[in-house]
């Protein structure tokens, strides 16, 4: 049960969100003092939160039929089910190639990288390409488009419409796949229309539409994507507290995981860099520290070689370390400017 439900205040119920309780099980193990330090209210008025918590808690009790333990699945059951899981296409070959195929469902991934690198480009061009049929690179769904930064800029989402538009054409009179080109968007308008769009303006706004995520997908069981650009700024702006920050931040990767397997869409989140000394000397790492780099399945860095831009696997279950270059044109994500294949495996 999330604590939106209880019957408490919406000052009281706001301010357990923003400290990181979204559910009971966060609150079972409190006691009055902490919970009244962690929200900054008299120790009588946390006992009496808790109290109304533990009351809660008590009407979700499962019934004596009902298993508490999912079945479990075998080995191999699970190796054929991801075999199987179409990926959502990067439009650029070589960066495809080394995700093995494009980005995987059922997981959340982590791309990060300096500003003006291509974070934003490919985060609009995946919430076109997931419109894709399946045989096109997509899943043939929606997309949600979280923007903490205000970097999404609706003019550059419909150039990137366009020339999908343009190349879902071409493919499909080269292919004559006349069943699947028939569900293909003929116009740019309708692909924008398949894009939810959130503005978050606060880490509070942030935290909430987290939680609201899976009653929204609920309701529109056709989006096969989540992108969040960033999942940082506001958790960098807003904290001095960094073990509340951290405790947020793995609420969150916890809920968008749920969500990725429940639903069996992808989660795509965009993070920042920061300087991290090592060893007497200053590097560029991602945001947010070590404990947040657990809290991903994959993780991608997006970095400069000379003018070319390129992509490195820097973490991943299933996926081997490797790079690939790529272009960001007029058209979007593309393959990389160089006549010659740019792979290599670190």
């Amino acid at each position: 049960m999330e604590v939106g439900r209880l019957p408490l205040s919406a000052s009281q119920r706001g301010k357990l969100i923003s400290a990181g309780y979204t559910t009971l099980a966060s609150l079972s193990r409190l006691s009055p003092s902490h919970l009244a330090r962690d929200l900054k209210v008299p120790e009588a008025e946390a006992y009496e939160i808790l109290r109304v918590a533990s009351h809660g808690s008590g009407l979700e009790q499962p019934d004596k039929h009902t298993a508490l333990v999912n079945g479990g699945q075998t080995a191999w059951e699970i190796l054929n089910e991801e075999m199987l899981l179409p990926r959502i296409t990067t439009s650029c070959a070589d960066l495809d190639y080394i995700l093995g195929g494009g980005i995987n469902c059922k997981e959340v991934t982590e791309i990060g990288g300096v500003p003006g690198i291509g974070k934003t480009q490919l985060g609009i061009q995946l919430a076109v390409n997931v419109q894709r049929p399946i045989g096109y690179g997509g899943l043939g769904g929606k997309a949600v488009y979280i923007d903490t930064e205000g970097s999404f800029m609706v003019e550059r989402a419909l150039q990137i419409a366009e020339a999908s538009v343009v190349n879902m054409s071409c493919n499909s009179e080269l292919t004559r796949k006349e069943s699947e080109a028939s569900q293909v968007e003929r116009h740019p308008t309708d692909i924008l229309e398949k894009i939810y769009y959130f503005r978050i303006c606060t880490s509070t706004e942030q935290i909430a539409l987290i939680n609201y995520l899976d009653q929204f997908i609920s309701e529109h069981k056709d989006v096969k994507i989540v992108i969040i650009d960033s999942i940082t700024f506001h958790f960098r702006q807003d904290f001095e507290d960094f073990a509340l920050r951290n405790r947020l931040l793995g609420g969150m990767a916890l809920k968008l995981m749920n969500l990725g397997k429940k639903y069996t869409l992808a989660v795509v989140i965009f993070n920042q860099v920061t300087t991290k000394c090592t060893e007497g000397s200053f590097q560029l790492s991602l945001a947010l520290g070590d404990s947040w780099s657990h809290s991903c399945t994959n993780r991608i860095i997006l970095y400069w070689n000379g003018d070319e831009r390129n992509a490195y696997i820097d973490k991943s279950p299933s996926l081997r370390s490797a790079s690939a270059s790529f272009c960001v044109t007029s058209e979007g994500i593309t393959n990389s400017a160089s006549n010659h294949k740019r792979i290599r495996v670190m």
